[in-house]
């Protein structure tokens, strides 16, 4: 049985380390813990002035055409990240970006390497992301942002066909948007070629560690070219991806605009119930009042989701789930019509608490408790972002 117990000094629960099969990096995991340990902590929030930003999108020197979509977006005041690291980005430094999950980080990347593109359409660009989703996601920003440029890119992830990656990429794509784990994949068969990546993007550096994609890291950046580009985003810096660091970024700019906890713009509750059936009808209550407009709700396991998708959309919601058991074309397919609010409810497994940006999710329920006060921080993150107000509840029987 893991001891647990509560430091104040680090505002979070914590337990002895774990290095059970399939987490090589020892994560915390949490058997047992009283909820009112991770509900409602003081959020580590200092007192900051309100940040005025030095350019507007149109300042830039970036191509017009560029510019043009990202008015189309409805963008004209870039965000703290982005007003910090385009700049430095534009005249090519390595850059080390350090911001709050939902700040813009893919915009602060994306816009200036679609310039480089732009100038030079011999420049490739390589860019890791630790999950399928936020790959995919990242893909459709670049869409967005490069529409009418004849850029093409290629998305390497898994779950997908690869003999259609593998095509994509025979097609020398200046984009090439990946997993570590397929993107080896793509190296060992010989359809992905490293040498000519000029620019390179780790973005969630410190969740694909914790993930366990440490040696995948460290065979893309050895067969990487020296002489590149390379771009770090990361909510945190910790000993864990220090190294990647040292070997990935040369005398690079460092911008972080980190704002404090990320549960400050986020009321925090606790449900208690009492029997299945119990935390069941209490759940339709709640999804029933009219202020839970966009939910997600996380289980543990993929029977589980699926079983409460299943009995939400008898009960004649509009709801959909995504897990392991779906492939990725139904997981993109869901997340979409959730994005596009084609369906209110989206009942997840932690795949989805990793890196997504949906937009305006007024509630996370923790149907199911999390393993651990990060998966806590990670699920409930998916509400109140870009310093919009959110509701995390947690069932507790």
């Amino acid at each position: 049985m893991y001891k647990q117990f509560y430091n104040r000094r680090s505002r979070g629960p914590q337990t002895h380390r774990s290095y059970g099969r399939g987490n090589s990096f020892g994560a915390r995991r949490i058997k047992t813990f009283d909820p009112s340990q991770i509900v409602n902590l003081p959020p580590a929030v200092t007192e900051t002035k309100e940040y005025v930003s030095s350019h507007q999108f149109s300042d830039f020197q970036i191509s017009d055409a560029i510019k043009r979509n990202i008015a189309s977006k409805g963008y004209v005041i870039p965000t703290p990240i982005q007003d910090q690291s385009i700049p430095a980005i534009l005249v090519g430094h390595d850059l080390i970006g350090m911001a709050n999950t939902g700040t813009g980080k893919t915009a602060a990347f994306l816009i200036p390497l679609i310039d480089k593109v732009v100038k030079n359409r011999n420049q490739k660009v390589l860019i890791i992301s630790p999950t399928r989703e936020l790959a995919a996601q990242t893909k459709d920003e670049l869409y967005s942002f490069a529409n009418g440029l004849q850029i093409y890119s290629a998305l390497c992830i898994g779950g997908a066909n690869m003999w259609r990656q593998k095509e994509d990429l025979r097609r020398n794509p200046n984009f090439v948007i990946g997993t570590p784990g397929r993107l080896g994949d793509h190296i060992r068969s010989h359809s992905l070629n490293l040498n000519y990546f000029e620019s390179v993007v780790l973005d969630e550096a410190d969740r694909m560690v914790d993930d366990g994609f440490l040696p995948e890291i460290r065979q893309i950046i050895s067969m990487l070219p020296k002489n590149r580009q390379s771009l770090f985003f990361s909510a945190t810096v910790n000993e864990k991806v220090r190294w990647i660091l040292q070997s990935f970024v040369t005398d690079p700019v460092t911008v972080s605009v980190k704002s404090g906890d990320i549960t400050a713009n986020i009321k925090q509750e606790i449900i208690r119930v009492t029997g299945s059936n119990s935390k069941t009808e209490e759940l339709y209550k709640l999804l029933a009042k009219s202020e839970f407009e966009k939910v997600l709700i996380f289980g543990r396991t993929k029977h589980g989701v699926q079983k409460l998708s299943d009995n939400l959309i008898e009960r004649g919601f509009k709801a959909d789930a995504i897990h392991g058991n779906k492939n990725q074309s139904q997981r993109i397919r869901t997340l979409d019509k959730f994005k596009k609010d084609i369906i209110q409810i989206l009942i997840a497994t932690d795949v989805a608490s990793r890196g997504l940006d949906i937009p305006n999710v007024s509630h996370v329920i923790n149907y199911d408790l999390p393993e651990s006060y990060e998966a806590y921080i990670h699920r409930i993150g998916r509400t109140g972002r870009a310093d919009k107000k959110g509701v995390a509840l947690t069932f507790v029987g």
